[in-house]
């Protein structure tokens, strides 16, 4: 297993975490982190666009001129799609966007970002959270403490109110609970950061 330091709050080490190889020790499939990170962003599109076609428009509802004797094409209401006003053919309708993904492919393209994160030292393992009350100033020492630079992914427990209010208002923080870890955030983050509590495949 590779061996982690074990960072505090304040900077310093208070021992060392294994990885655990099976999480951490991929090598990352770009292929399956292509394929599901498009399946992610496709399923957030709302898919809400629409056109009305000429049995939705208002209007139409008598001949606009005569049959014969115009020179003109037959016509029987200003809203066909030729006249101004009139309906949309073919245009977009309601629909979902969602790409069907396996399980597995999920999963493993979450361990290869994760993978990508250690073997590009750019993971961090916190001992534990200790603030006494939810306060952003404690949250930037702690950030200026780690050296952490760019966009940061913080991964917080489900429980751990206090440490997810500190952090929260912090520009280039982005909090997650474990159970919402996904591959396109922490390719989104320059830096991952962890609790003992919350590092996948832990013993703790």
């Amino acid at each position: 297993m590779t061996t982690l330091d074990l960072r505090t709050q304040d900077g310093g080490v208070a021992g060392s975490v294994e990885l655990n190889d099976a999480i951490f020790g991929l090598e990352p499939n770009i292929h399956v982190l292509h394929q599901v990170v498009t399946a992610q962003l496709a399923a957030r599109r709302s898919g809400s666009a629409k056109t009305k076609t000429r049995a939705e428009v208002r209007g139409g509802g008598a001949k606009p001129y005569a049959q014969k004797g115009t020179g003109r094409a037959r016509a029987g209401s200003t809203r066909s799609p030729q006249f101004r006003g009139g309906g949309v053919v073919h245009g977009p309708r309601p629909r979902s966007y969602a790409q069907k993904v396996n399980k597995k492919m999920i999963q493993l393209a979450l361990n290869s970002a994760l993978s990508d994160r250690a073997q590009s030292e750019r993971l961090v393992v916190v001992d534990a959270w200790k603030f006494a009350t939810p306060k952003t100033k404690d949250a930037v020492q702690v950030i200026e403490a780690l050296d952490l630079m760019g966009k940061v992914l913080i991964v917080v427990d489900e429980q751990d109110q206090t440490a997810a209010r500190s952090f929260r208002n912090l520009p280039n923080v982005q909090l997650v609970q474990c159970a919402e870890l996904n591959a396109y955030d922490i390719l989104c983050c320059d830096w991952l950061v962890f609790s003992q509590a919350t590092l996948p495949g832990s013993e703790a």
